[in-house]
C-alpha cells in the first residue's frame, strides 16, 4: 500500500471516530439525534443518529483494513456501505412521501424550489436509487480486484 492510501485510511478511521464521539454525546447529552451534521455525508452520516452508529463503524472498517493492510477491501467496504446506505435511503424517502406523519416537510428540503410540492421526496428517491446503481457497478468491480490480487 502506498503511503497516501494509508493515509486515506487513517483520516477515515480518525474521523468516524470523531464522529462517533460528537454523535454520541448529541444523542446521548444533548438529546438531539436527528440533528443536522453538516458535513459528515461523506461519511453517510447526515443526523448525529447516524455519526453515533457509522462512526465506530468507519473507525473499525479502517483499523481491520489498516491491520490486514488491504487498500482494495477498504475499497470495497465503502463502496459495500454505500450500497446498502443508499438502498435504505430510497426506502426512507419512498415511506416519506405515503407517510401521514411529515417528518421532512417538503419545503425545508434541498432542491425544493426546483421540484414542487411533495415532488422533492421522489427526487430524493431517484438519487439514491442511482447511488445504489453506482455502488452495485463499484462493488462488482472492486470484488473482481479484491479478489484478483
Amino acid at each position: 500500500m502506498s503511503a497516501e492510501q494509508i493515509g486515506l485510511m487513517v483520516f477515515w478511521g480518525m474521523a468516524g471516530l470523531a464522529a462517533a464521539v460528537v454523535g454520541w454525546r448529541q444523542v446521548v447529552v444533548r438529546n438531539n439525534p436527528y440533528g443536522k451534521t453538516g458535513g459528515l455525508f461523506w461519511l453517510g452520516m447526515f443526523v448525529w443518529g447516524d455519526a453515533a452508529v457509522f462512526g465506530p463503524f468507519w473507525f473499525l472498517a479502517a483499523l481491520v483494513c489498516l491491520a490486514v493492510r488491504d487498500w482494495w477491501l477498504f475499497l470495497l467496504v465503502v463502496a459495500l456501505f454505500w450500497l446498502v446506505r443508499s438502498v435504505g435511503e430510497t426506502i426512507y424517502w419512498l415511506n416519506q412521501q405515503f407517510s401521514p406523519l411529515n417528518i421532512n416537510p417538503a419545503g425545508r428540503l434541498g432542491g425544493d424550489k426546483y421540484f414542487k410540492m411533495d415532488s422533492i421526496w421522489f427526487v430524493y428517491q431517484i438519487i439514491w436509487q442511482c447511488v445504489a446503481v453506482v455502488s452495485a457497478v463499484a462493488v462488482i468491480y472492486l470484488s473482481g480486484r479484491w479478489l484478483a490480487k
